[in-house]
């Protein structure tokens, strides 16, 4: 597709501009092979950018918003409507993720995702998360999956809300809790349906034993619903360390979710003859081709208009996003790689501030910056190339598994680093490092 590694790189350098905080200061880090997680971070974090680039506006001109508010349903009473579910859904996350947050004045989160959307909703991480793996495993869509990572790590770390911000969604009181959904309302809203049921027995036309298996394959998919419900936060988290134990249970549900389908989808898909097979299999294309829909009607005629004048400025993003792409990449060679990668640390970890402000020790400092180093290395290891998504539903199943796993055991890292960073801080330099988030998002 013309320009879209271009975009894909484009996309990236949003996303870093999303998070960035106004705060800025020299960072005492160590670039241990940084630029290589910004390189593969800028080519393969934004896959799907291209269909989503309206997001940001549905977001802004707040179409859905007071309906979704008014019945404290984050998808909203627009949610019958034909039009593009992701457009809406970054509309509906962003009203529901602001509504708490000083006050729902501001017009966006410096810890949105790229598409428009948010992962952290208040308390809640990962709202729509078991809709991202029936569209990821049944449609081959991993549009929204693909931007979880190093931002939603950041955003537990440094979260934006203040604590009486995040009460508001689980213990909302007065007039305030007509405007904030609770945590419970953004868990039990976010689930889109489950399984397909009748659209893959369309597309199949399954026998009497096929179908009893797809019927087994549904219950099978409510009951992983009702595992990551299980998941939703009851209290607000206090800290930094209680935010990354919340992440951490979340992605665990959505892994037991995974083993919960993965039987009686395998039996499902094995009763089923070559033929059947193709055409479950083609659900994936149609999803694409619908996509590819949207974004055609709702192209930008201004981008259409100046697609020439663009051509040389996009044939350079094409050329540098397909060279990190590379397997002998050498980023240390790429000083644009290079240059964003510092940028980005002196704003968003300014290490030296930090440890003014916190009047850290250097022990304390050297703590702070393998909390620091930890954290970066996620753009790298939940970062990857676009690729083709697998051709079945359970090669799809396997990958998405991995992509979890692979995200648990960052947290579970970032975790780790972050405890040997407060073991020895006083409550009064936690409860600063704490203020910190709230602070910069003022």
């Amino acid at each position: 597709m013309p320009g879209r590694m271009g975009l894909a790189l484009a996309g990236a350098i949003l996303v870093v501009a999303a998070v960035l905080l106004p705060d800025r200061a020299e960072a005492q880090f160590g670039l241990r092979g940084g630029p290589v997680g910004v390189a593969r971070f800028a080519v393969g974090h934004v896959i799907g950018l291209s269909r989503l680039r309206h997001s940001r506006m549905a977001v802004r001109g707040g179409r859905y918003r007071s309906a979704a508010l008014r019945s404290q349903d984050p998808r909203g009473a627009d949610r019958s409507q034909q039009s593009n579910p992701y457009v809406m859904r970054a509309a509906l996350t962003a009203q529901a993720a602001l509504a708490g947050w000083q006050g729902g004045r501001r017009p966006q989160g410096w810890w949105r995702h790229p598409d428009g959307s948010y992962g952290w909703v208040g308390p809640v991480f990962w709202p729509f998360a078991h809709d991202d793996l029936t569209n990821a495993i049944i449609f081959g869509d991993t549009t929204s999956l693909s931007l979880y990572g190093y931002g939603d790590i950041y955003a537990a770390l440094f979260t934006p809300y203040a604590a009486t911000e995040l009460a508001a969604y689980t213990v909302p009181q007065g007039r305030r809790a007509r405007k904030v959904p609770t945590a419970e309302t953004l868990c039990e809203a976010s689930d889109t349906g489950g399984l397909p049921v009748e659209r893959i027995a369309s597309a199949v036309a399954p026998n009497e034993a096929q179908r009893t298996a797809l019927d087994e394959l549904s219950s099978a998919w409510l009951a992983a619903r009702d595992t990551i419900r299980t998941a939703c936060p009851a209290q607000t988290p206090a800290n930094a360390a209680e935010r990354l134990g919340l992440m951490r249970e979340r992605v665990e549900a959505m892994i037991k979710a995974i083993d919960t389908m993965e039987a009686p989808l395998s039996k499902f898909v094995g009763l089923l003859n070559d033929d059947q097979k193709a055409r479950l299999n083609a659900l994936a294309s149609e999803r694409r081709a619908v996509l590819a829909s949207y974004q055609s009607k709702n192209a930008d005629k201004n981008d259409i208009k100046n697609a020439s004048k663009n051509a040389d400025k996009n044939a350079s993003k094409d050329a540098q996003a397909a060279k990190a792409c590379q397997a002998d990449y050498d980023p240390l060679s790429d000083e644009n790689a290079q240059r964003q990668y510092e940028q980005l640390i002196q704003q968003q970890w300014p290490a030296a501030d930090i440890a003014t402000t916190l009047h850290l020790d250097e022990v304390a400092r050297a703590r702070f910056e393998v909390l620091q180093d930890t954290t970066l290395r996620t753009m790298q290891t939940l970062s990857a190339c676009p690729t083709e998504p697998a051709a079945t539903p359970q090669a799809r199943l396997v990958a998405v598994k991995a992509r979890l796993q692979t995200m648990l055991q960052a947290v579970g890292a970032i975790s780790d680093a972050l405890d040997d960073f407060q073991a020895d801080l006083s409550d009064e330099q936690k409860a600063g490092f704490e203020a910190i988030g709230p602070k910069r998002g003022a």
